[in-house]
């Protein structure tokens, strides 16, 4: 990467095309993002838009037959982009945690909760076994599990969803790594264990200065914990920006789509909104924006050409070429409007008629 980073940068990602099939066809297109420390950045999209591939490639995970075609990934400052398997395995852990959705499948049904924690205490930081029992008595603890030295001696299967996931947790940061990436971590668990682990997440970059990467596909979980958000669309990203500014004023049709259909505000008293159409197969050839087939804007300078990122203010950018058109910012606004359930004279509604209107707007130009 040129020029130095900042001294708190954390993980950078910088123009990173990844192929699949062998180089067939290509998954992920130019994406770029950094993570400081102290800092929560979340990746926002539909199933298959490129999230938990950008991931994967941050952990040097990918699977056979995927590989970084192109770009550099920059872990404190180091190159990691080809960076051997033995290498990979030193930063795991001891550098970057990971937690994923289905916390029960990455531990062994067998084997006690302690007996795992310790495992990874012994092995990565060469305690002793008593001192790696009272490590894990204390990790478990840091994460919210009462009753602590009693989870120590339990088996997965008598702890639920949640517990399973403080587990994994404190497994994660259990060698007190500078990143962690959370790929789904809160999607399988219930609104109220869900926002429990946002709080434990939120907790641990306080205390730690820990850099997260998260990510969901619910905006409203995005805007309760994360300080940016970038939003995938088919492989590439469509917009970034801290999160308050693009849920108060998202400028691509994509986010604005994403918005009616997320729990943002005041979500029991919505119409179900749903986003037509279906995504681009993975490395379909496209000339112009991926969206275009189901975007409302649509116009035909959005097939001509590849449609780069435009700069909107310090931290903000979409991909969009009518990113500047009045009626798209109408749009964003209306969007904004509805989405804690209110129309523009502040009466409490579903806010779909004006979604709609605002769509109807954009697709007559």
């Amino acid at each position: 990467m040129p020029g130095n980073p900042p001294p708190d940068q954390v993980l950078d990602i910088e123009d990173l095309h990844v192929t699949v099939h062998h180089g067939a066809a290509a998954a992920l297109r130019g994406v770029s993002l950094s993570v400081h420390s102290g800092e929560i950045v979340g990746l926002v999209g539909e199933s298959g838009s490129g999230k938990t591939l950008t991931c994967r490639a941050a952990l040097g995970v990918l699977p056979a037959g995927v590989a970084a075609a192109h770009g550099t990934i920059t872990f404190a400052g180091e190159d990691v982009t080809d960076l051997p398997l033995r290498r990979w395995e030193r930063l795991h852990g001891s550098h970057i945690g990971a937690v994923f959705q289905d916390p029960a499948s990455y531990l062994n049904p067998n084997l006690t909760i302690g007996s795992q924690v310790t495992e990874v205490l012994r092995i990565k930081r060469g305690l002793s076994r008593a001192a790696a029992h009272a490590k894990a008595i204390e990790l478990l603890t840091a994460v919210g599990l009462h009753q602590a030295g009693r989870v120590f001696h339990q088996v997965p299967a008598e702890l639920s969803g949640g517990m399973l996931q403080r587990v994994m947790i404190a497994i994660a940061i259990s060698c007190d790594p500078e990143l962690l990436i959370a790929d789904e971590a809160t999607t399988a668990l219930d609104v109220t264990i869900q926002a429990e682990i946002i709080e434990l997440i939120k907790d641990l970059r306080d205390q730690r200065g820990l850099a997260v990467l998260f990510v969901s596909h619910d905006l409203a979980v995005i805007q309760e914990l994360c300080d940016r958000v970038i939003v995938f669309y088919a492989g590439e990203v469509v917009e970034t920006g801290p999160v308050e500014e693009i849920i108060e004023r998202p400028r691509h049709p994509y986010t604005q789509a994403l918005l009616r259909v997320a729990s943002v505000g005041d979500f029991r008293r919505r119409e179900l909104q749903v986003i037509p159409g279906q995504p681009p197969q993975v490395g379909a050839l496209i000339t112009g924006c991926r969206f275009a087939e189901r975007c409302p804007a649509v116009t035909d300078a959005c097939r001509a050409a590849e449609v780069a990122l435009t700069r909107l203010g310090p931290a903000h950018e979409a991909r969009c070429v009518r990113v500047n058109d009045p009626a798209l910012i109408e749009a964003s606004a209306a969007v904004a409007a509805w989405a804690p359930g209110q129309d523009a004279a502040g009466v409490t509604g579903t806010g779909g008629a004006c979604a709609t209107a605002a769509d109807q707007e954009l697709a007559s130009r």
